[in-house]
């Protein structure tokens, strides 16, 4: 499977990534590069509907045992896990970046190789996010 990114979230998720600094380049920031670079890139109202991307809410399935967890996928600056925001630099995120509600994704995530079935995208924000 291929992922598929709207290009406003690419060119605001690149332009983070190039205002990182060297030590803020984490493994995950790597992961994430390779796959927006992988990933299919559509104009903005192109995005099928239910596909995680920056500002979705998704609701996911989590290996065995099987633990649903509900998020929404933020910009880096406006993480908060109290919130259920989680960046979309987590590992969380870098597996499902671009991924369509149905989908299963095997994925090393810090607690081991992890089986993540996307049981819902619920909201979807279109317009273009901008960043410095």
């Amino acid at each position: 499977m291929k992922p598929i990114v709207k290009e406003s979230d690419y060119r605001t998720i690149k332009n983070i990534i190039n205002n990182l600094t060297p030590a803020q380049k984490t493994r995950e920031v790597g992961q994430l590069m390779d796959e927006l670079n992988l990933a299919k890139k559509v104009p903005d109202n192109k995005i099928p509907k239910g596909t995680i991307q920056l500002n979705s809410h998704f609701e996911v399935e989590l290996g065995q045992p099987s633990q649903t967890i509900k998020m929404k996928m933020v910009i880096p600056k406006d993480a908060n896990l109290a919130q259920n925001k989680i960046s979309v630099f987590s590992p969380l995120s870098v597996a499902l970046i671009g991924f369509k509600e149905g989908a299963t994704v095997d994925w090393e995530l810090p607690g081991g190789l992890r089986k993540i079935k996307i049981v819902k995208v619920t909201t979807q924000v279109q317009k273009e996010m901008v960043t410095k």
